[in-house]
């Protein structure tokens, strides 16, 4: 009998010492979007447009994107982790703070819908992203990124309706190992050919 209420005292303080463990941990404090929008209008609308929506074709639309992935790629540009010189500069001044509250801030927006412009390659860009290259080990691009683009909270970005433009130089730059910071995507690039690459990067800008 001593034994089972020994045991049964060990058990009680080990569930009161976790109990007491959660309630020291400090809540996650919730994305400031005010704070967001004042960041994003100083250091980040010049190139991503005031709402992160259709701005020049070289550089993503970001409105309405992941807030996760966002905030990753920031912190990556900042560790150098991704490659560019114009981000790390951006980022350069952000702290942990600033980063969730700009990626909360153009998250929230709505993106704008895009269109495909290469008629003769909607029919290979369909394929690819809906059944992947087969014979080249190529996974459906909708297997990660749904099949509207839409993307997989905290793993996988949103596609649908970016420029066409930024995702071709983006396969592209996985392609030749100038862009690493995605283990997934650097092996699946290398085997797609500039037409192919180009004919799915038509086809997501139409995706919705």
């Amino acid at each position: 009998m001593k034994t089972h209420a020994l045991a049964a005292s060990l058990i009680a303080a080990l569930l009161c010492l976790g109990a007491q463990a959660n309630e020291a941990a400090p809540a996650k404090a919730k994305p400031d979007l005010a704070r967001g929008g004042e960041i994003a209008a100083q250091v980040c609308a010049a190139c991503h447009t005031s709402d992160g929506s259709r701005g020049a074709p070289a550089n993503p639309i970001i409105a309405g994107q992941i807030p996760e992935y966002l905030s990753k790629q920031l912190h990556e540009f900042k560790s150098g982790v991704r490659a560019n010189a114009i981000m790390s500069g951006m980022v350069a001044g952000l702290n942990e703070a600033d980063m969730a509250n700009v990626a909360a801030f153009y998250a929230s927006k709505s993106a704008k819908p895009g269109f495909a412009k290469e008629k003769d390659l909607v029919l290979l860009g369909e394929k690819i992203y809906r059944g992947g290259i087969m014979d080249k080990h190529v996974p459906a691009c909708a297997g990660c990124h749904g099949p509207t683009g839409a993307g997989i909270p905290s793993q996988y970005p949103r596609l649908s309706g970016q420029h066409a433009d930024y995702t071709d130089a983006q396969l592209k730059g996985f392609r030749a190992g100038t862009r690493k910071n995605s283990v997934q995507m650097v092996p699946i690039a290398a085997r797609m050919s500039d037409v192919e690459i180009k004919a799915v990067s038509d086809y997501i800008a139409g995706l919705h």
